[in-house]
């Protein structure tokens, strides 16, 4: 499909080290569900050792094995005042499971390593002795919207938030943050965390356009995004929420 229209520039941080639970599928998403509207994603990959350019509209940062959030870390907490700006100057991020706990202030693992992070969510993760792991479903506000969000989780980590962000959803089914307080994810601005992988974003075409709203909408781009046909996404969705044995 040929695009003419604006040009969303995507910066994904660290894809050869953060990439472990099919995080490139929702960089697909993004993409498609531009290509489909006649519009266009630039993709950027940073790596170790790579600036983070603050001239990109969406920011995409997964997740990895503690050895390479570590690595990741290490790098990440020495240019985190470039992502910081360009998010605080608009641009959307959006962070999956290691990722998401890289957003907060620190993430403690297992050996009792701790990693520090970009802060610009706040909120800290220490790993847990075991790790919560099953579907997920979650009652949702975001950007005015009501939704449900359905995913996966498998992580240690026990993440608290702080007074500076909100969480992303409630859980009706599933562990969330930490098993204790009954959120998932986290929302500050337009930046969002979340454990919720499998990928994320095909059976949430919802919440894939509200971030791609936010990225449009800091290109400058003055559009609306015109409704799709997400018949297949839609029965994704309401399977994932039959398997976790609620009602649609």
């Amino acid at each position: 499909m040929s695009t003419n229209g604006p040009v969303v520039r995507l910066g994904h941080l660290y894809p050869d080290h953060l990439n472990i639970y099919a995080d490139r599928g929702n960089i697909a998403v993004f993409q498609r569900r531009l290509e489909w509207r006649g519009l266009a994603l630039d993709v950027v990959e940073v790596g170790l050792g790579d600036e983070i350019p603050e001239d990109c509209n969406l920011y995409y940062l997964g997740g990895g094995q503690d050895r390479d959030q570590l690595m990741v870390a290490q790098d990440l907490v020495g240019k985190a005042d470039s992502l910081r700006r360009a998010a605080e100057g608009g641009a959307a991020v959006l962070a999956v499971c290691g990722g998401y706990q890289l957003m907060g202030h620190s993430y403690v693992a297992a050996n009792g390593e701790e990693m520090a992070g970009t802060a610009l969510l706040d909120l800290e993760t220490t790993a847990g002795t075991d790790r919560l792991i099953g579907d997920v479903v979650l009652s949702v506000d975001l950007d005015g919207a009501t939704g449900t969000v359905v995913g996966y989780e498998n992580h240690a980590g026990r993440t608290r938030l702080g007074s500076e962000c909100a969480p992303l959803g409630r859980v009706h089914k599933g562990h969330g943050n930490n098993g204790e307080d009954g959120f998932e994810g986290a929302v500050s601005g337009r930046c969002v965390g979340t454990y919720l992988h499998g990928p994320l974003l095909p059976k949430n075409p919802w919440l894939a356009d509200t971030v791609l709203r936010w990225a449009l909408d800091h290109s400058g781009a003055n559009i609306e995004l015109e409704p799709l046909d997400d018949t297949l996404e839609r029965s994704a969705h309401a399977t994932a929420v039959a398997r976790a044995g609620l009602k649609r």
